[in-house]
C-alpha cells in the first residue's frame, strides 16, 4: 500500500518559491510517486490564493506559469476528498480543513511546517486515533526514501 499523506499549503508553496530546498523534494518524491497526496478544495483554493498574493509574486519572481503547473499536477495526481467543515479543534480556525482532510483522506501522515498543527498535543492525539501522524517534512522525506 503506497504511503497516503496530505502536504500543507506552506509545503507546496515553498516547493515552488525554493527549488533546492526540503519541500521541494517531496515534490519530486510525490511526482517521483513515492506517495499519494490527498487534498480537499480548502487545500487547493488556500494554496491559489498564497500563489497569487502580489507580495509573493513580486518577490519571488513567480510566473502564472509556474503556478499553473503546480496546479495541474495537483489536479491530476492527487487524490481528492470532500469535506463538511465539521471539524473544530485547532486554535487557528483556518488549520481544521487540514486536519479534517486528514481524517477524511484516510492519510497516515500531515506533513506540516505550522507549529499550530505540529505542537497543539489536543490535534495530535486526535490524529492519532486514526493512525495519522503529524511530522515535519525532513521526517517525511527519510520516510520515504526507507521504504
Amino acid at each position: 500500500m503506497a504511503v497516503r499523506a496530505v502536504i500543507d499549503t506552506n509545503i507546496w508553496v515553498s516547493a515552488l518559491l525554493n527549488p533546492s530546498g526540503f519541500p521541494a523534494k517531496v515534490r519530486r518524491a510525490f511526482e517521483d510517486g513515492l506517495f499519494r497526496a490527498v487534498v480537499s478544495e480548502p487545500i487547493i483554493g488556500e494554496l491559489v490564493g498564497v500563489l497569487n498574493r502580489p507580495r509573493i509574486k513580486d518577490k519571488y519572481g513567480l510566473e502564472a506559469e509556474e503556478i499553473r503547473e503546480l496546479l495541474i499536477l495537483l489536479e491530476e495526481k492527487t487524490e481528492g476528498v470532500s469535506l463538511n467543515g465539521d471539524f473544530v479543534l485547532c486554535r487557528d480556525p483556518d488549520d481544521n480543513f487540514i486536519v479534517e482532510t486528514a481524517i477524511k483522506g484516510q492519510a497516515q501522515y500531515l506533513v506540516t511546517r505550522d507549529d499550530d498543527i505540529k505542537w497543539d498535543p489536543e490535534v495530535i492525539k486526535f490524529l492519532e486515533k486514526s493512525d495519522i501522524k503529524v511530522i515535519t517534512v525532513a521526517k517525511f522525506l527519510a520516510i520515504l526514501h526507507r521504504a
